[in-house]
């Protein structure tokens, strides 16, 4: 404050033109740095001034290092010319010196362009749009098998680059080379905030350090901090700033501290945040579009829908679900026949098109279930509650209801709005005891028994039809009530009421999406199941023949009749292993829009339609779907983004994304939570079977735990063993002992936290003992897997 209580005006400007004519004005002006420098109570704000000015900085070695980037009005006229090619970089999780490049566009001759080598890489980062430069044949390499991880601390050790990116040159066959190219300038950035940790400097008193982040597909960033030794071993946000043509690596600044590393909390965070998955609280605005509580279904709600309150509803989902989407029930008509009816949430009745609250779930796209967490999609009072077709209250519905014969085929299909109100919120355990129950015949009991038949038939019909059963290991922990941390870790059981429910779920989505096809033509929101391309089958095949077993793949049902042949009495578990390794030939499915694409088959549902409409709680797509049929049978109206196939596809897009991180998200919480299982199981030894087999590893399956993990056979500082590689059978020998895939092998698991960044389990092997690679079961003292000494002292006070 001045004198006369006026408050005193400052200029933060990083224009030089501006800040000389302000201080000519006589108006006090700084630049943002000069600004938060001269905030002495607050140093650590400087850590946060993005590192703009790349003259004067004396750690550029001044050498140059990558060639620049040209303009982008240069790169439309190349990429125009054909000169260049533009496309998405991915760079490699495996191996730092490689990337590939996705190009856009329809031309199938090089829809994939290997980079290697730091040059070639020229800067990109992990999903930016780039313009590449095919390079001539004769410098095209192949895919290399080697893995490399950027562990030097130096950063201008850029001959050791050199000498690394020699060994990617290995001696290939002809066929083996792919289009290779180098990347000439950057036409999107697509950076984010990084996750990840400081490996700090070794020169005392040093403020630039190196930031690892946790993507092994980012490079490393440096940055300036005052605070290095408070944020070791903490887990924290860093941005980037610019990358340099003399550096190394990226320029950036911190951003935040999210806490210690190994903590649940900040684990947790770290796994949201590097999936992309949106879990700030819902904002006002969104929650100003929420029924007024005490709610309850008025005149007005009751237009256009129908009083199914009598029937004899009951819902079945796991133990502990509170957002339970659909509801079932199944009577006897006075003609015999059957009705059975699907009763779904619904959503949108109270998520009005366009507004906050629309937005905000459509930008989410899809509930995230961690492990002990779940993201909504939706606020709570509605997923948990008015939405949640609890038992014994009025819920608003939209129900399918179909009218069958005893041989489960479908006579009449009606869709309507609905009110209901469940009997019965049964979990899977509960249904299949009343149905196995002698001595019940309640209604519940009768509607189930009624559907479990049923379900058997349409099973039965859709298996002969060519359907998939596959199989992935999925596994349970059993939490302590206390700590949360998992005391037990065990495969999930599923029963026959599992399977009932999952049968009419697939009926309802496939009558929705005939409806709503038969409607809008073009705009119909439906999902696809791509069939994969034979070469997707080798492995499957290769590990059948090796146990003399044949596996059929020109059609899904010649697939799914020879896995069911499949069989070996004296193995009963090689069967699951051909469904888990059958599961991993397959395609991801996909939402499209119906005028966007011509093929909608449904390859492991055997459909030729296909859609999501069942569980609009949890799914974005099931909400556009309900819009869809509300207005096919008049009983909502349509909006102009509705029928827009452009807006329709680019939602598609954003749920493909969303839905696909959303599982990459729950597979890094189930892969933490084991790791917290081990570390206080201590060390176990556990029988596995081989799933693959590698040049220089196995990966294997433990069914106790469905946990998979690979055995390493090459370890740095140890001699290395004679391997030899079949690629054909597939096998690998080892000095004198020859591994197949579905081998059964006896593995040690334990934590490894010698990197605290990625702790991992880790898996050697037991039996069959091989000399100098096996460990004897006993000796496991020599392995020094607690990390950082200093940490292990705090535990032994």
């Amino acid at each position: 404050m001045s004198t006369d209580n006026q408050l005193q005006v400052i200029f933060i400007t990083n224009d030089r033109k501006n800040k000389e004519k302000a201080v000519e004005e006589g108006i006090p002006a700084f630049t943002c740095e000069e600004y938060v420098k001269s905030l002495t109570a607050n140093p650590e704000l400087i850590d946060r001034l993005a590192c703009l000015s790349e003259e004067g900085n004396e750690i550029e070695s001044g050498k140059i290092i990558f060639s620049e980037h040209l303009p982008l009005s240069k790169l439309q006229q190349g990429i125009k010319s054909g000169t260049y090619l533009q496309g998405t970089f991915r760079a490699s999780r495996e191996n730092y010196l490689e990337a590939t490049v996705w190009i856009h566009g329809d031309n199938e001759e090089n829809k994939e362009i290997i980079l290697q080598g730091l040059k070639h890489l020229n800067r990109a980062i992990h999903e930016d749009i780039v313009a590449v430069e095919l390079l001539p044949k004769s410098q095209w390499v192949a895919p290399s098998s080697v893995v490399l991880h950027d562990e030097g601390q130096n950063e201008d050790d850029v001959e050791k680059e050199e000498e690394r990116e020699q060994m990617l040159k290995t001696a290939v066959s002809e066929k083996m080379l792919k289009p290779t190219g180098r990347v000439v300038g950057i036409i999107k950035r697509n950076w984010r905030p990084y996750c990840g940790m400081l490996s700090k400097s070794d020169i005392k008193e040093s403020r630039r350090h190196l930031f690892t982040p946790a993507d092994k597909r980012i490079p490393r960033i440096r940055i300036e901090t005052r605070q290095a030794s408070t944020l070791e071993g903490r887990r924290i946000i860093v941005a980037i700033d610019g990358w340099p043509r003399n550096s190394r690596y990226p320029n950036g600044h911190f951003v935040k501290n999210l806490g210690d590393v190994g903590e649940k909390e900040t684990e947790t965070e770290v796994l949201l945040l590097e999936h992309d998955v949106p879990h700030q609280p819902f904002s006002q605005a969104v929650l100003s579009f929420l029924p007024k509580m005490p709610w309850s279904i008025t005149e007005k709600d009751m237009k256009n829908r129908e009083d199914l309150r009598h029937l004899c509803i009951c819902s079945v989902d796991p133990p502990g679900c509170t957002d339970i989407d659909d509801a079932l029930h199944c009577r006897e008509l006075e003609n015999g026949n059957l009705e059975v009816g699907v009763h779904i949430a619904d959503v949108s009745h109270f998520i009005r098109p366009g507004n906050a609250l629309d937005q905000e779930s459509a930008r989410r796209g899809t509930t995230v279930y961690l492990c002990e967490k779940r993201i909504d999609m939706v606020p709570e009072l509605l997923s948990s509650n008015l939405c949640s077709l609890k038992c014994d209250v009025d819920r608003l519905a939209f129900s399918c209801i179909w009218e069958m014969n005893h041989s489960a085929e479908i006579l009449k299909t009606k869709f309507t709005k609905s009110v209901i109100n469940s009997k019965a919120s049964l979990t899977y355990a509960e249904a299949q005891l009343r149905i196995d129950s002698a001595n019940m015949r309640d209604n519940i009991t009768t509607s189930l028994r009624g559907l479990n038949k049923l379900a058997k038939i349409l099973k039965k019909k859709r298996i002969e039809k060519g359907a998939l059963t596959l199989s992935s290991p999925e596994v349970r922990f059993h939490m302590d009530s206390e700590t949360h941390d998992p005391i037990d870790l065990q495969t999930k059981e599923l029963r026959e009421t599992n399977s009932m429910v999952e049968e009419f779920m697939l009926l309802a989505n496939i009558s929705v999406a005939k409806k709503i096809y038969e409607e809008f033509s073009e705009h119909a929101l439906l999902r696809k199941h791509p069939a994969p391309p034979p070469s997707n089958y080798e492995i499957l095949v290769k590990a059948a023949r090796s146990r003399n077993l044949e596996i059929k793949t020109d059609t899904a049902k010649s697939l799914a009749e020879s896995l069911d042949r499949a069989e070996s009495p004296t193995f009963p578990y090689l069967n699951t292993l051909l469904r888990i390794l059958a599961t991993r030939c397959m395609m991801q499915a996909v939402y499209f829009c119906s005028g966007m694409d011509n093929d909608f088959h449904h390859y492991g549902l055997a459909s030729p339609i296909y859609t999501h409409f069942t569980s609009p709680i949890r799914r974005y797509a099931d909400v556009i779907v309900h819009r869809l049929l509300a207005v096919a049978i008049g009983a909502d109206c349509t909006y102009p983004e509705l029928t827009d196939k452009h807006k329709l596809a680019d939602i598609c897009k954003n749920l493909n994304y969303r839905h696909k991180m959303a599982q990459y998200a729950q597979r890094a919480s189930v892969a933490f939570h084991t790791q917290l299982f081990f570390k206080s199981k201590g060390i176990v030894s556990e029988e596995a079977y081989i799933l693959f087999v590698r040049k220089n590893a196995i990966v294997v399956l433990i069914p106790k735990y469905g946990l998979e993990g690979t055995v390493f056979f090459e370890e740095k500082d140890k001699p290395n063993p004679r391997l030899i590689y079949d690629d054909e059978i597939p096998s690998l020998k080892i000095e004198d002992t020859v591994f197949h895939v579905f081998d059964k092998v006896k593995v040690k698991i334990m934590l490894d936290s010698s990197n605290l960044q990625h702790q991992k389990i880790r898996m050697s092997l037991v039996e069959p003992q091989i000399p100098g690679i096996s460990i004897p079961p006993d000796d496991i003292s020599n392995m020094n897997l607690n990390g950082p000494q200093k940490k292990k002292m705090k535990f032994e006070k």
